[in-house]
This record gives C-alpha cells, structure tokens and sequence, in this order.
C-alpha cells in the first residue's frame, strides 16, 4: 500500500521521516510529575509503559514486553493467559452499567482478545471511609451478575479501606487466568500487509455515557455504556476464521484510535481506516461534535478491533455480525507496509490524514 495521497509531497514527506524516526527511538521516561496523561491511554502512558515498567519489570522477549493486554504462562503443559486491571471510573454507576460490571468484563474481555477464555478472576475492592454501605451492596452484586453472565468464578479478593477523600468512593482491581483457545495464535507480530480491519460495532459509546453521566456537560442525550463481555464475540471469529485472525485488542482507554497506533508500530505496517465505514451511533457522533471530540479517540468497554488474512475477512465479519450487540459489525480498514507505524484516516471528502496517539488527558476517566 502506498503512502496516503495527501501525503506524498515533498514537505509531507519529510515530515513523515520525522516522525518515522521519532517513533523507532526507544521511549524514555523523564517527566518529573505523574500527571493525569499517563493514565489516559496515549503517547504518556505509552512512554511511562516503554521507558519504566517494562525495563525495569521485564526481559527481552519476555510476555510483559509483547505489551499486550495479557501474558501467556505454561503450567503442566497447558497454556494459560493471565491479566490485571484497575477500575477508577466516576460516577461508580452510568447509564448501561457501573463500576461493578466493568471490573469484570474488562478483565474478561482482556483474556478474550488474547484468545483466552476466562476462568477465574480475583477481585480486591479499595472503598473509602464513609460509601453508604447499599452502593456496596449494589456494586458487589453487579460483579456476581457480570460474572455469571460471562461465566467466570470468583474465587479470591481482598478489601481495603481508605480515609474519607483518598478515594471516589470504590476502586476495584482484578486479576483473571483463562485457557488460550488452540484454534488461533493471535500476536501483533502476525500483523501483515493485506490483512483487514475489523470493527464488533459502533464505537465511543461508554466514554460518551460516561461523561455525560458526570454532569460536566448540558447536553440531554440518551447514550448507555457498551460494556460486555467480548468472548462470544472471539469465539465466532476463531470459529470461523481460525489461524486467519491474526490479532485483536479491545478498544478501551485511547479508543480505537490509540488501538490501530499501538499496534501499526507494534507490528511495523501501516494502517488505513475509512471514515465513513466505522459505526457511530447518531447521538453519539452528535454529542461529539458538539464537545469538539473524535469518536475514534474515545473509549469503549464493548468492542474489540481484529486483523483478519483477506481471504477470511468477510466469513469473519459475518460470524462476528451473527454475535448479539456485534450486528453493526464493519470491514473499516486494511494493512499495508509503507509508512511503517502509521494510522491514515480517508474522510468522507476523499482526503486522507494521519490519525496519531493521543497526547495529554481531554476527557474524564472512564475506565
């Protein structure tokens, strides 16, 4: 594939080398203060992850250093993925789901795009001094539902307390182990020109609720949260697709966006999205042009981006569509070599643009 019409000229050209060379240089951590950024999913968290934990906490070729969203471990000849997250979402319940639910289709959904169906997770709840003890109840009963609803146990925790103010009233932070599915091996290494990119459905759909759900904006719209869990999704496309699913993230923090970025630099090829075949939902696209957002950047807790071999793209797409909440699943992209690294967006003018990471914190967290 070629560069991108609107950036073949000569200055264009040059500054495409710039940032192909930035972008091979090894991430190094050098700011002096965490700051809101470093959690949100872009060039920040990217730098804290590239130029601290992974140097100091991993090896070479080591399962922390893929960066992917879990790690394969071998025990007894069974091949197993493990994963860890933390929840730090505000207000604990949004329209579509809460705190509680996110916890574990998160951590589930993590396992899934790994190929991994879930087993088991661990569930350790930081509450502050001071949450009326019936939010509590709520919440640890939405966890009980979601997990029986994606069919994983619970089967260990832990609970702190904290002093009134150090917290937003609950954090929840959970590990999961599932069983990697023999019938693909997913890696951003497998990634290769000619592969297409696919979408389970409408994206920005919880970061919008989210956000509207904290008041900050006037906006009177009616717009739930995605959150599920993604392993019936993962099971018809490894069903149906196999060793051709080459790889799949889930589209959380950074939205799709930062998704295509990590793993076009990851993988070495370049990536071009079609603007007008990713699905919005109308009040979604609308909310977002009245905050001045890009719904490609936003998050979501329901959908996952998948690289299929052409020859099995569009099987693919069917079995992903038959999914319940996966019927406006698209073919929005495809993978080519030149410029390595980089995410091109063609607009529905029929220009083309670079599609970047995200860079500082816009929106509120989410996740």
């Amino acid at each position: 594939m070629s560069a991108p019409e609107s950036l073949t000229g000569g200055r264009e050209q040059r500054m495409l080398a710039i940032i192909e060379t930035a972008r091979a240089k090894p991430a190094r951590f050098r700011d002096e203060r965490i700051t809101l950024a470093h959690g949100a999913g872009g060039k920040a968290t990217q730098t804290l992850i590239e130029g601290l934990l992974v140097p100091a906490l991993g090896r070479p070729g080591s399962a922390l250093a893929q960066l992917g969203d879990s790690g394969a471990v071998l025990a007894g000849g069974a091949r197993l993925a493990m994963t860890t997250d933390s929840f730090v979402v505000k207000p604990l319940r949004f329209p579509g789901g809460s705190i509680g639910e996110l916890a574990v289709n998160g951590t589930v959904n993590d396992l899934a795009v790994s190929g991994a169906r879930a087993l088991a997770l661990t569930v350790s709840l930081i509450l502050e001094e001071g949450l009326d003890t019936e939010v509590l109840r709520s919440e640890v009963a939405a966890i009980a539902a979601a997990a029986q609803t994606a069919g994983v146990e619970i089967v260990a925790g832990d609970t702190k307390v904290v002093e009134r103010g150090a917290a937003d009233g609950m954090y929840i932070c959970t590990s999961g182990i599932g069983a990697i599915d023999p019938r693909g091996t997913l890696s951003s290494d497998a990634i290769v020109a000619g592969d297409r990119v696919l979408l389970s459905g409408p994206i920005a759909e919880h970061g919008t609720a989210v956000m509207l759900a904290r008041n900050l904006f006037e906006l009177d719209a009616s717009i739930e949260s995605d959150t599920c869990s993604l392993w019936p999704a993962v099971d018809a496309l490894l069903g149906a697709a196999g060793p051709a699913l080459h790889c799949m993230r889930d589209a959380t923090r950074g939205g799709v966006a930062s998704v295509l970025n990590e793993l076009a630099r990851a993988a070495g090829v370049s990536v071009t999205v079609r603007a007008a075949d990713v699905p919005v939902a109308p009040s979604v696209a609308a909310a977002a042009e009245l905050l001045g957002i890009d719904p490609m950047y936003v998050a979501n807790e329901g959908r996952l981006v998948a690289f299929v071999a052409p020859a099995a793209a569009e099987q693919a797409l069917a079995a992903l569509r038959s999914v319940a909440g996966c019927e406006q699943a698209a073919l929005i992209g495809s993978v080519g070599q030149e410029p390595p690294g980089m995410v091109a967006v063609e607009t529905g003018f029929g220009g083309r643009r670079v599609m970047d990471q995200l860079v500082g914190d816009p929106l509120p967290r989410i996740c």
